[in-house]
């Protein structure tokens, strides 16, 4: 067995494994009960399965076809970078939009954290 066929099982197994994570994203986005969970799925199961997948097509094309794939960088990067980001300001807007938090939730930490910092606004506008 030589260098590029154990490079190239490598591969296949990590495309293999962003498959199975896009599936339990979309169970996750199926499954969980309200637009807060359902982000957590969609964002960092998602996110994991595209780098996956770009990870392993970027070291076959390197093995195989001895081709280092720009394209493939940086998609790699962008959605590193981006879809973290965006998944945070789809919850937030959502949060300040006032949707409401599935019925077996805890507690809402940041709208008791957003309210004691209100109060500290209007207490210095008073004063």
């Amino acid at each position: 067995m030589n260098a590029d066929t154990i490079v190239e099982y490598v591969a296949a197994i990590l495309m293999v494994t962003g498959g199975v994570m896009s599936v339990v994203s979309a169970i996750g986005l199926i499954r969980l009960p309200d637009v807060y969970t359902r982000s957590h799925a969609a964002t960092k199961s998602s996110t994991l399965a595209v780098l996956l997948s770009l990870l392993g097509a970027f070291l076959y094309f390197w093995a195989v076809e001895r081709f280092i794939g720009v394209r493939l960088l940086l998609g790699i990067i962008f959605v590193f970078l981006t879809a973290p980001v965006a998944g945070h300001v789809i919850i937030r807007a959502a949060h300040r939009s006032g949707v409401r938090l599935a019925d077996i939730s805890k507690g809402d930490e940041l709208a008791e954290a957003r309210e004691k910092l209100k109060q500290e606004k209007e207490s210095r506008s008073e004063g």
